[in-house]
């Protein structure tokens, strides 16, 4: 009894030669594919991942130039209100720096060439919105000499006002004419704000005063 043949397998050399170009251009193909879907599309995926985050970190970088430039301008502009106020504090000081205005007379009387004899500061003025401070001088002198002390006076950086000058008692000193002036300088400076007192609009009164609330009793009444 006569068995059935096997059926042959496929064998690539049995191919025509058109068949084989085929199947090989097919599995070039399929490889071609096979790269692009596996390695490809991951790459591409990155790429625009990372020209995302370049966008946005380009944009985070142009906030921060932005932010730097206001920096910048911000500081820029404190130091020149720091040196205006520093410059207001020289011409109008906070407090009344006895001490710093007879140094700066006795300054201007060693330029002039005077001698400052005495000086006798006085009480303070207050106004409205600066304090007076008075001080009387007594120097001596020749007459430009006096006129340059109260020229002088009128250039410093504080302001200072020189009245009420009285020239008496002129004697003659070899080929000068010495005279004794008697003057009151002023100067000034700010007032500190005073805080409120109590009982202006928009605060509370105090306990016990006309119109504070009464006390609450506490609940269930209290027992004398």
């Amino acid at each position: 009894m006569a068995t059935a043949a096997a059926p042959a397998g496929f064998s690539l050399a049995k191919l025509p030669l058109a068949g084989k170009i085929g199947f090989g251009a097919f599995l070039v193909l399929l490889v071609g594919l096979g790269y692009w879907v596996i390695f490809y599309t991951e790459v591409s995926a990155k790429i625009d991942t990372a020209n995302r985050q370049t966008g946005e970190l380009q944009q985070q970088l142009a906030q921060a130039e932005q932010s730097r430039s206001s920096y910048l301008v911000d500081r820029d502009e404190l130091v020149m209100r720091q040196q205006r106020q520093r410059e207001l504090n020289k011409i109008l000081p906070a407090d009344a720096e006895a001490a710093a205005f007879l140094s700066s007379l006795q300054q201007v009387s060693n330029v002039s060439g005077i001698d400052l004899k005495a000086w006798q500061p006085m009480d303070e003025q207050a106004q409205t919105y600066f304090a007076v401070v008075p001080m009387k001088l007594e120097l001596t002198g020749r007459f430009h000499q006096i006129a340059k002390f109260i020229y002088e006076v009128g250039k410093l950086d504080r302001i200072i006002n020189v009245a009420n000058i009285e020239l008496s008692e002129p004697s003659v000193v070899g080929d000068d004419i010495i005279l004794k002036a008697k003057c009151l300088a002023t100067t000034f400076h700010t007032l500190k704000p005073k805080a409120p007192p109590a009982g202006q609009p928009g605060q509370p009164p105090a306990a016990g005063a006309p119109g504070a609330p009464a006390p609450v009793a506490p609940a269930g009444g209290a027992k004398p």
